[in-house]
Parts: C-alpha cells; sequence; structure tokens
C-alpha cells in the first residue's frame, strides 16, 4: 500500500510514555502549587501559574495523544480558538461570581 503525501511520523510507544510521565509531572506541580498557596500567600501567582501549566497539558495533550502535531494548520486554530474562549468564558466565570474583580 502506497504512502499518502500527507503521511508523517507518529510517535512510538516510548515517546507516548515519555509524554505521559512528563503530564504526570506537570499535574504535580499543579497540585504542589495548590498546597503551597494553602501554606504561604503566592501574591497571586498561584491562579495565572496553573492557568500557564493547564494550557501546556493542554497542547501537549491535543499536538501528541491527538495527533494534532502532525495535522494540517487549521486544525491547530481551532483547538486554539476553543481553548481562548474557554478561558475567556472561566474569566466571566470568576467575574460573577466575585472570585476576581476589575479594577479597584
Amino acid at each position: 500500500m502506497a504512502a499518502h503525501p500527507g503521511d508523517h511520523h507518529h510517535p512510538t510507544p516510548l515517546q507516548y510514555v515519555k509524554i505521559a510521565i512528563l503530564l504526570a509531572v506537570l499535574t504535580i506541580i499543579e497540585v504542589a502549587l495548590f498546597y503551597v498557596n494553602e501554606a504561604a500567600d503566592m501574591g497571586g501567582w498561584d491562579a495565572p501559574l496553573l492557568i500557564i501549566l493547564a494550557f501546556i497539558k493542554f497542547v501537549i495533550v491535543v499536538g501528541w495523544y491527538m495527533h494534532l502535531r502532525f495535522e494540517d494548520s487549521t486544525l491547530s486554530k481551532f483547538f486554539t480558538a476553543g481553548f481562548i474562549l474557554a478561558m475567556v468564558l472561566y474569566a466571566i466565570v470568576l467575574l460573577a461570581f466575585g472570585v476576581i474583580a476589575l479594577g479597584s
């Protein structure tokens, strides 16, 4: 069977294991940030750090496990737009419940 011109190399099982370990380490860091914030005030840096870690994990999962890294860039744009919309919705909900406030 001939290969299609758009075929790409996909990760090996060992690469999947390495990615899973990386995701586990990032999750451990997220949990540690939660407990550090409970023990000591981080000056408001805990939420932005958790969002950044969530974004990194999102990119890794979508890029490797969903093979988006090997697809057309149009799909990447859709997933990026979806993540941005989710973050905007998250901010709106936090504002609505008074968890965060704009201005003083």
